[in-house]
């Protein structure tokens, strides 16, 4: 049987973890079989760029941390290696960064997850990681405006060039 001092240790795990769930805006669980220590050291590197967080916690402090937090729907996705992706701000980075991971490895997969407090499945994380990033959207519109302004610019010009014939 457990000792209590390992019992208290475990315990403290699942608070801190469930605090930091509760300040993050994402939370990705993945299935890490399959890719060696240098490509999960890379993906840690470009997590932490975008400020997110790639640990491997055992299943039950973080099925026991879900639900201290109240995240339920979860407990089917933390069967087998699992591995935890927390970001503390924007989630739209962190989420592309995984996928494009989870396409390049064969073996490493999404389980599921959760976004700004609403449990995702699969398919809807990967259906957000494929949406343009904010910058691209941002840029789509200005282009977009861009182009209706150049249009009546031109159309302006017609007129006024119009007129002009007219008064001659």
């Amino acid at each position: 049987m457990a000792s209590e001092k390992s019992n208290n240790q475990k315990k403290e795990e699942v608070s801190k973890l469930a605090e930091s769930m509760n300040e993050s805006k994402l939370i990705l669980l993945t299935d890490y079989r399959g890719i060696n220590v240098a490509d999960v050291t890379g993906l840690r590197t470009e997590l932490r760029n975008v400020n997110a967080d790639y640990k491997v916690i055992k299943n039950n402090i973080t099925r026991r941390a879900l639900a201290e937090c109240n995240l339920e729907g979860l407990d089917e996705q933390l069967e087998g290696p699992t591995a935890v992706i927390m970001a503390k701000e924007d989630y739209l980075d962190a989420t592309k960064i995984i996928y494009k991971f989870s396409k390049d490895n064969d073996y490493y997969k999404i389980k599921g997850g959760v976004i700004d407090g609403k449990v995702m499945s699969t398919e809807e994380i990967v259906t957000l990681a494929k949406l343009p990033s904010r910058q691209d959207l941002l840029s789509m519109l200005a282009g977009g405006l861009l182009a209706n302004i150049s249009k009546l610019a031109v159309a302006l010009e017609q007129v006024r060039l119009q007129k002009e014939e007219s008064a001659e």
